[in-house]
């Protein structure tokens, strides 16, 4: 009896290692399907965040297209400050080439890295994060210079005179719709008629107004 008492025993040991076995296997499972299912997640939150940034970036490039391009025949300037596209301070009445501020959609701030224009004030916007762009080709044609860009801070949207005798594209100027962006936290809208762009210039960043 004590012989049959000792194999019973033996076994139990044995079937309890092997469930526990099976329990860390099932663990270690679980942890590889959530770990994959999170790394999913954050490249979809970038995408989207790179999709909005696109838009954003393009709201502004439109706007300080519209500012430019609105300015007195041989008096033709860039805003000041960003603050500018909200109320044109060369009207006397109330002329908007934006209707508000939007922050960056990669970083959240509305701290925006500013590209300065050869003769003075804004031409352009771009990101100040760093992080390299999941989207690297495949861009529409006035973010061609995009492409195959290092960082998010690469991608600079920068607006230039229209030519001679030409109006201002749709969806510009203070009469025109907000923006149709999708909704997210600080953004409403989405850009109408792209700008014109230049070749890729040297980025120079410099404080602006505060934005608010």
């Amino acid at each position: 009896m004590l012989v049959a008492c000792l194999r019973r025993s033996g076994a139990g040991r044995r079937q309890t290692g092997f469930t526990y076995l099976g329990l860390m296997i099932l663990v270690a499972i679980l942890a590889l399907a959530t770990s994959g299912t999170l790394t999913l997640g954050s490249i979809v939150q970038r995408r989207d965040a790179e999709q909005r940034l696109l838009e954003v970036g393009g709201s502004y490039r439109q706007a300080i297209a519209s500012y430019l391009n609105s300015s007195p025949a041989g008096d033709r300037r860039y805003p000041a400050a960003l603050t500018d596209l909200l109320r044109d301070p060369r009207d006397p009445g109330v002329r908007r080439h934006l209707r508000r501020l939007y922050p960056d959609p990669i970083t959240g701030s509305r701290e925006w890295g500013l590209v300065a224009a050869p003769g003075g004030g804004i031409m352009g916007v771009h990101s100040r994060s760093k992080g390299q762009p999941i989207k690297i080709a495949e861009f529409d044609p006035e973010n061609a210079s995009f492409e195959g860009a290092a960082s998010y801070s690469d991608w600079l949207f920068v607006a230039t005179s229209a030519p001679a005798g030409q109006g201002l594209a749709p969806g510009q100027g203070d009469n025109a719709p907000p923006p149709m962006l999708p909704q997210f936290p600080g953004g409403e809208g989405q850009p109408g008629a792209p700008a014109l762009s230049l070749p890729k210039p040297v980025p120079t960043t410099h404080p602006g107004a505060p934005l608010r």
